[in-house]
């Protein structure tokens, strides 16, 4: 399996990990167990998700030990003001029933609402307070990382994005690297689009002996990032973390990165304009 990915303060995460988006209840509690015990140890929550009990019970359910495994979740663009922040990142430990979160993210910068360093003031609070382990964003552009380094001195760890082979992120995976900072994949297998049924994906599946899913997972993962693919049956979620051992070619690599689209964003969510709260 491939080397765990370290962030310039020294957070080790594994080269894939677990999107838990829309799992909730007994039946989701039982499909991030199944996910846990088939091997993933990153997980991916948030505040917005509504799930984040949902996904402490997973892993009270599972068979790994509490301290192998790392529970994200993230603040909501309502609550970025710093006393709220702290107050959510609060709640957000309460709802999951477990004694810390490893990791906490900003899920967007809101530009417009101008509350973002004030929102990361509350999340290096809250990891001195031992209320979270490591602490990142999402969807935060070079402009706003600049920002956090220039107004406090702190960094992320993580920044997780929206990356695909129809978005390639090749600007922001290299900012993201020369900063240490750890890129993680959101929607990494597309969403309601054609992806995973294009020809030439499948080409080079059938030349590996692998799923499309698995080639475009691996094409992530050899690029650097960490993707978060979501599967509720057991087959799948296999099937997927399985996808660290296929290896691609430099040619197999860039042609699937040249099919990354000016427009290729799922749904047009610009960091640099969108607002989510």
């Amino acid at each position: 399996m491939h080397e765990k990915r370290i962030s310039h303060s020294g957070l080790e995460l594994p080269p894939i990990g677990f999107g838990t988006y829309r799992l909730s209840g007994t039946e989701g509690a039982d499909t991030i167990a199944r996910a846990i015990d088939a091997g993933y140890t990153l997980l991916d929550s948030a505040f917005n998700y509504e799930n984040e009990g949902t996904v402490g019970e997973g892993v009270r359910r599972a068979a790994r030990s509490r301290d192998e495994l790392i529970v994200t979740s993230k603040l909501p663009g309502r609550h970025q003001r710093y006393d709220q922040a702290l107050t959510t990142i609060e709640e957000s430990v309460f709802r999951s029933g477990l004694d810390h979160l490893d990791l906490y993210l900003i899920h967007w910068p809101n530009p417009s609402q101008d509350l973002y360093v004030e929102a990361w003031r509350a999340l290096i609070d809250a990891r001195e307070r031992g209320l979270v382990t490591a602490i990142g964003v999402c969807n935060f552009l070079p402009e706003h990382l600049d920002r956090l380094q220039a107004e406090t001195g702190v960094l992320p760890d993580v920044n997780q994005i929206e990356l695909h082979p129809y978005f390639p992120q090749d600007e922001q995976l290299a900012y993201d690297a020369e900063h240490g900072i750890l890129t993680e994949a959101w929607s990494p297998l597309g969403r309601g689009n054609d992806l995973l049924g294009r020809e030439d994906i499948g080409e080079i599946a059938r030349a590996h002996d692998a799923t499309p899913g698995q080639v475009v997972l691996a094409w992530a993962i050899a690029r650097g990032a960490i993707p978060l693919p979501k599967a509720a049956s057991a087959d799948r979620q296999r099937e997927n973390l399985d996808a660290v051992d296929v290896t691609l070619s430099e040619a197999e690599l860039e042609a699937i990165t040249a099919l990354g689209k000016p427009d290729g964003r799922l749904a047009d969510q610009d960091p640099a304009t969108y607002e989510e709260f």
